[in-house]
């Protein structure tokens, strides 16, 4: 499903944490988060794909609302977005979507358990391809979702990344039931 875009698609890189990542928004808000030190091409070619008229735009003052956040959420001091997305897919991948922004931070669920949510308990290799094809990596924390016996499966952005990310929001969450406890 394509978008009618209004206007331009502005986009910059954010690099931070020892990632470059590329973002894209919309005059509606954040469009794609690319993976973790991909090329540019990643990013023009989801948007030649998904958006039109692909006109992408470097200008990194329209971008620097975002980075603010991406950069506290990948430090570990933010635990939910409040940064406006505009998601571009089907219905079903935008109900997939929803769906993964209801995990909660330092929590995992399985593919299974999101098909449930979404009342198509019987979908899940199509929920599979919605968490694929997921354009906003972080905000829509698709790397919450592992497999069925716990293993880590397939991420956009590389198993690499899905790691360190669960790996973030665990510490994070591990140190503040530790200083919940303290403070009791």
């Amino acid at each position: 499903m394509k978008s009618d875009v209004v206007g331009p698609i502005y986009w910059s890189v954010l690099e931070h944490g020892g990632w470059k990542l590329h973002l894209a928004a919309t005059s509606r808000g954040l469009c794609y988060v690319g993976s973790a030190n991909k090329p540019f091409e990643e990013m023009e070619e989801w948007v030649g794909k998904q958006m039109r008229p692909a006109k992408l735009i470097r200008n990194d003052e329209a971008l620097s609302p975002y980075f603010g956040e991406l950069m506290d959420y990948i430090d570990g001091k933010l635990i939910r977005f409040t940064i406006p997305c505009d998601l571009v897919g089907t219905p079903f991948q935008r109900s997939v979507w929803e769906a993964l922004r209801s995990i909660p931070y330092g929590e995992t669920r399985t593919y299974s358990d999101i098909a449930e949510s979404i009342g198509k308990p019987a979908a899940v290799r199509a929920v599979g391809s919605a968490i694929g094809a997921n354009p906003v990596l972080m905000s829509v924390p698709c790397h919450r979702v592992i497999g069925k016996n716990g293993a880590l499966t397939g991420f956009r952005g590389g198993l690499e990344m899905k790691s360190r990310l669960l790996s973030i929001e665990k510490e994070v969450s591990d140190s503040r039931v530790h200083e919940a406890a303290h403070h009791a």
